[in-house]
């Protein structure tokens, strides 16, 4: 652990806004053809940045926890988010592409080593990436811990979460009839499936989906359904309401590609083969620089997820953020990121 006079000289403040310097489309499969781009020094130490949900998709702030002196900045949209194609697609989307995505390009900008950053589903797929790859990882930054247990995702989308915020809840809750409610990812994973709603609407109608009238009334019943997931979300993500972040729940394109990807993500389970892959395999990764970040309050990814990987990885710096929720824009977690990318940075110059 650092000492207190060592972590005062830390940075803190987000760096100012930039414009990547590169850009590309990657395919890295027969369907998917995935978005990245590059920012900051050129000529500087790799970073890539792995976005959350599944399939919320990188965005320009996301370059600001970097200083671009130091950092060559990679962002990438994962399969369907972002900018990448086809938008919101499930087919040959898993952990394990996604990973070989990574890996793909890490190779095409012919990169040797880079370190690691992540949030939310960002950690999960950070911790994934990094035991599968470890001698390719020069350190990790991670906050708001998911590691994708049955009980985060009961946690937050069965009702546990909604006894902090039922207001936000009751929409997202009230889409779905009472037979249904034993399960709202499965639930919700026959709304936003296409190949279910064309079932439901030829049991219903007995006639081909294909018609245009029908076809125009499913797609509205997917959006509906794609914007109620997102909203729980977007309202749940800070400690005091964002209004600018619950906006993005109206957005068709972005809510389509979150809410399918995630749900599909969460009724496979992560496509782990156990509900503790991730913590049994923390020794892959021991002797990696990591930091932890995370909000004390954070409904979301609640502290559960963190403690446990603390307690797993005690040779990872931990930051407990006492005035703070999930996202990684507000104040106290923005600093606490910056400055442990100072800290990487700092010993990277000093090898």
């Amino acid at each position: 652990m650092e000492s207190g006079k060592e972590i005062q000289e830390l940075s803190r403040n987000l760096y100012p806004p930039i414009e990547p310097y590169s850009t590309g489309f990657l395919k890295v499969s027969d369907i998917h053809t995935i978005y990245w781009e590059q920012s900051g020094n050129p000529s500087g130490h790799p970073v890539v940045f792995l976005h959350g949900g599944p399939g919320g998709g990188t965005s320009p702030s996301n370059r600001r926890f970097f200083d671009p002196e130091f950092y060559r900045i990679i962002l990438f949209d994962q399969r369907g988010a972002g900018k990448s194609t086809p938008h919101a697609c499930l087919e040959q989307n898993t952990t394990w592409d996604l990973i070989d995505d990574i890996e793909k390009l890490r190779e095409h900008l012919e990169i040797p080593e880079w370190q690691v950053f992540g949030g939310s589903w960002g950690s999960t797929l950070a911790l994934a990436y990094s035991q599968s790859h470890p001698n390719k990882v020069t350190g990790l930054v991670l906050r708001g811990i998911f590691l994708l247990r049955k009980k985060e995702i009961d946690w937050f989308y069965e009702g546990g979460a909604a006894a902090i915020y039922p207001d936000a809840w009751e929409p997202f809750r009230d889409l779905i009839p009472e037979n249904e409610r034993d399960s709202f990812v499965t639930a919700y994973h026959k709304r936003l499936n296409s190949d279910d709603l064309e079932t439901q609407w030829q049991e219903v109608y007995s006639f081909c989906f294909k018609d245009p009238v029908i076809a125009v009334m499913a797609r509205g019943y997917v959006l509906l359904a794609a914007r109620a997931w997102t909203k729980w979300e977007m309202m749940t993500a800070h400690l005091l309401p964002n209004e600018e972040n619950i906006k993005r729940g109206d957005d068709d394109s972005f809510s389509l590609a979150f809410a399918r990807i995630e749900n599909h993500y969460f009724v496979n389970k992560g496509f782990f083969p156990s509900d503790s892959f991730l913590l049994d395999n923390v020794d892959k990764i021991r002797h990696i620089n990591t930091t932890i970040v995370q909000g004390r309050y954070d409904v979301c990814c609640p502290m559960m997820s963190a403690w446990d990987l603390h307690k797993a990885f005690p040779e990872a710096d931990f930051k407990v953020v006492s005035d703070a929720g999930h996202s990684a824009n507000e104040p106290g977690i923005a600093a606490e990121l910056v400055a442990a990318n100072e800290k990487l940075k700092n010993l990277l110059k000093k090898e």
